[in-house]
């Protein structure tokens, strides 16, 4: 996060010994956003993200109305800002795993953050997380990853299963472009937000996508390779291991404006 933090948990300001069952036990989940004009696109797609860690991680959901009435309460008529929306349980410890219920939530709000990355250059790393189709806390082999890529010279990692295809990045999903028609990887992996609102607008900007299995062997296959997240609608990879792409001139704009295209929802 860039700039100062303000951390509030159920709608109050959050506490020391909040703040320290969160630091001390790595069990929960998130999503993050960017707030415009006091809405969020794909503000659909993130509340059901937290909906369905809250039951399959706790076994119960917060509540749809819930979850709107705490982010409004954080935003506080902001017209811009960064929210961080976290489901956890001081119920739950490594001595204590069975408690079920509906977690309780953190919020954290800061400025919004600049673009992700710009021209990346990406390390191939088998490697998958663990409960992959979750954004989840367990951030260890994501950052260990991405510390592994710098030292060898790249900017970050993308990752690769046991036999040969691509899944995701260290914070991103991976977009292949060839012609028109942008191939999304059918893999063991976490589908972003961002990935299904650039989706969703592909048609208005004049392209097709898909998904399908995208093994190291097809890089050839494709023209282009962006990535994207919350904070980075559409930026261009430079290369995949020794394989680099080109972009289009407007390529990328059209990319970002299929995400922009989506509505901005009212919180």
């Amino acid at each position: 996060m860039t700039g100062a933090v303000e951390l509030s948990v159920d709608g109050a300001p959050a506490t020391p010994g909040e703040l320290a069952c969160v630091a001390l036990v790595n069990y929960g989940a998130y999503t993050s956003f960017r707030v415009e004009q006091g809405g969020v696109r794909g503000l659909d797609l993130h509340l059901a993200r937290l909906e369905a860690e809250a039951l399959e991680l706790f076994g119960e959901p917060v509540g749809e109305e819930r979850l709107r009435d705490l982010m409004g309460k954080a935003v506080a008529g902001r017209d811009a800002c960064w929210l961080r929306v976290s489901l956890y349980s001081p119920d739950i410890s490594p001595r204590t795993p069975d408690w079920q219920g509906a977690p309780r939530v953190m919020i954290a709000l800061s400025p919004p953050p600049p673009p992700f990355a710009d021209a990346p250059r990406l390390q191939l790393q088998t490697y998958a997380r663990e409960a992959a189709h979750l954004k989840h806390v367990a951030t260890f082999g994501l950052i260990r990853a991405r510390r592994a890529a710098r030292a060898a010279g790249f900017d970050d990692a993308l990752f690769v299963d046991g036999g040969g295809r691509i899944s995701e990045g260290s914070l991103w999903n991976i977009g292949f472009v060839s012609n028109d028609d942008v191939v999304w990887p059918q893999a063991s992996m976490l589908t972003g937000v961002a990935q299904e609102l650039v989706q969703r607008g592909l048609a208005k900007a004049g392209l097709s996508g898909r998904t399908e299995p995208v093994h190291v062997a097809d890089l050839t296959r494709f023209d282009t390779a962006f990535l994207c997240n919350s904070a980075t609608p559409a930026c261009a990879i430079q290369s995949v291991g020794e394989r680099a792409f080109t972009t289009p001139s407007g390529l990328i704009e059209r990319l970002q404006g299929a995400w922009a295209s989506n509505p901005i929802q009212p919180i």
